[in-house]
């Protein structure tokens, strides 16, 4: 898959404590997208705050990391052609009152936040994403 992109998903809180875990692999899987690296995480305030740096201005920041630290989070690194594109589709859009049936936002979500699940939105944040969460060794090659 030498063409193949990657992209991180990571299921937050609210879909780790509802049970969403293998429902939203399962997705993954029949789409054949290649799950590379995955661990279940409590995640600390620096990580997030690293993560979603681009919302540090905005005024739902320190709610929306107190909620993202509430509980465990599960990210993950999947690889396949054009992924990034095609995991954001299969998410749907951020408000679940206007994603479509069988997308996971549309399925799974009420709310905007919290919204059970975060895809990266472009190779380039996918990668500065991917570095946040996980080391080079434990990433899988194929």
């Amino acid at each position: 898959m030498s063409s193949a992109e990657r992209t991180l998903i990571m299921i937050k809180p609210d879909g780790v404590q509802r049970g969403f875990i293998g429902d939203i692999i399962k997705r993954f899987e029949r789409r054949r997208f290649k799950l590379i690296a995955m661990k279940l995480i409590e995640p600390n305030e620096e990580k997030m705050r690293k993560h979603y740096m681009e919302h540090a201005s905005k005024a739902w920041f320190n709610d929306f990391i107190k909620f993202m630290t509430s509980g465990p989070v599960v990210p993950m690194v999947w690889e396949g052609s054009n992924i990034v594109k095609l995991a954001r589709v299969m998410l749907g859009l951020t408000d679940p009152l206007e994603s479509q049936p069988k997308t996971i936002r549309g399925d799974y979500c009420i709310q905007i936040s919290p919204s059970a699940i975060h895809g990266s939105d472009s190779t380039e944040n996918a990668t500065r994403e991917i570095n946040i969460w996980f080391n080079r060794k434990e990433l899988i090659t194929y």
